[in-house]
């Protein structure tokens, strides 16, 4: 008998341990954004693994940057900001660094991403990490030059030697790639229109900052790209990335639409992303066509530009199933207010163009904000890739596969 009990209450215990993973699992539910199978316990691990590659990976972007400032840097002390001062060169190896480093991050973690993809989709996701590698490269090296304006003015007079230079140089290069290297483990369009309107913030900065003509804002922004100064190219290049930027924000809204809705929304889905690269494009022309250099093409880019931001903002509100309430109201509420504001400029003569651009770019902001945080409520996690082997002729594919993981569809 107490043989007998012995083995049961072994057995018992053998049960209970051999259940109690399974347990585990039954009660945590799989996560798309880390795959679908699993304990939800593996997430954080997975979570610090990730950080401490881009712990490590900041640091080896210091080390990069401090040995390339010193190359760079070497001789005589250097002014912070001024003609052959540091803010030039720590700027351009921080910008390489930074790009570096997304690509690294991007092949590492999402390099098989696109494996289930028909190759029109495959292509669109290529298209738009190219763009976001220059547009990060382009980040990085305005913000340092930014940051090296404002250490000349907090700083006047001081000449750092090569060392310390190399440091400063290291420090905006580690901070660029760590930043960098963790939007390449998972980018979203809230990252991306986050990332469009702190370039435009930081550039804009610059530019004033630099800005031969103090009245430029008795004018428009424009003024800001003419002459031959730092100002002038900062502003004008700013603005071209930008554009840069605003299409790679179509493609991933797109991408969010067709997860949400599927292939049979593709058609409505293309005039959103073609809509979003026509603003980014007429965007782009501003910068391209300089105000004192081309009036005529700068004055049509740029209200071209703001008639293509409101027309995709109404497709976009309309191709969204519902379409959801706040997305409807920031969509209307945004319309009245440029409406509103151009009115104010002309006839009612109350500001300057600069004035309305600084509301048009508010107006902008408020308004993706609203969507890229309504498609983060609305769209799974997961990627969907397509069936349709051809983009515009509509085929199927009987060989795609189905959705899997987290991939940048």
């Amino acid at each position: 008998m107490h043989r007998v009990s012995l083995g049961i209450y072994r057995k018992s215990i053998g049960l209970r341990r051999a259940a109690e993973p399974r347990a585990l699992c039954h009660r945590g539910r799989p996560s798309a954004r880390h795959g679908s199978i699993g304990c939800v316990k593996a997430a954080p691990e997975s979570e610090a693994r990730r950080e401490s590659r881009a712990i490590a990976a900041a640091w080896a972007c210091f080390g990069i940057g401090t040995a390339f400032g010193l190359l760079a840097l070497a001789g005589e002390p250097r002014p912070i900001a001024d003609e052959g001062g540091i803010a030039q060169p720590a700027a351009g190896i921080a910008a390489i660094v930074t790009a570096a480093a997304f690509v690294l991050s991007t092949l590492l973690h999402r390099r098989r991403e696109t494996a289930p993809m028909p190759g029109w989709q495959t292509t669109v996701s290529h298209l738009s990490t190219a763009a976001i590698t220059l547009a990060f490269g382009a980040v990085a090296y305005v913000a340092v030059l930014t940051g090296g304006e404002i250490l000349a003015l907090g700083l006047q007079g001081l000449e750092a030697p090569a060392i310390g230079g190399a440091l400063l140089t290291g420090i905006a290069a580690s901070t660029g790639g760590w930043l960098a290297f963790q939007a390449g483990v998972e980018l979203t369009t809230r990252d991306l229109a986050t990332l469009l309107f702190a370039y435009l913030t930081i550039g804009t900065l610059f530019a004033m900052i630099t800005a031969a003509d103090p009245a430029w804002w008795q004018r428009h922004f424009s003024d800001l790209g003419t002459g031959d100064g730092a100002g002038s190219w900062a502003f004008n290049g700013t603005v071209v990335i930008a554009g840069l930027l605003v299409g790679s924000v179509g493609a991933f809204v797109g991408r969010d639409l067709h997860r949400w809705l599927g292939d049979a929304a593709l058609p409505r889905i293309a005039w959103v992303v073609g809509l979003f690269a026509l603003t980014g494009a007429a965007l782009a022309g501003v910068g391209l066509f300089p105000l004192h250099l081309a009036p005529l093409p700068h004055n049509i880019a740029a209200f071209g530009a703001l008639g293509l931001f409101a027309l995709t903002a109404a497709v976009v509100t309309v191709v969204m199933p519902g379409p959801p309430r706040a997305m409807l109201l920031t969509t209307v509420g945004a319309g009245v207010a440029l409406l509103v504001a151009l009115l104010l400029w002309r006839p009612g003569d109350v500001y300057s163009a600069a004035g309305l651009e600084a509301i048009a770019v508010g107006v902008g902001f408020v308004w993706m904000t609203t969507l890229v945080r309504t498609l983060a409520a609305f769209v799974p996690d997961a990627s969907r890739p397509s069936e349709r082997a051809h983009l515009l002729a509509g085929r199927l594919d009987s060989t795609s596969l189905p959705a899997r993981g987290k991939v940048g569809s």
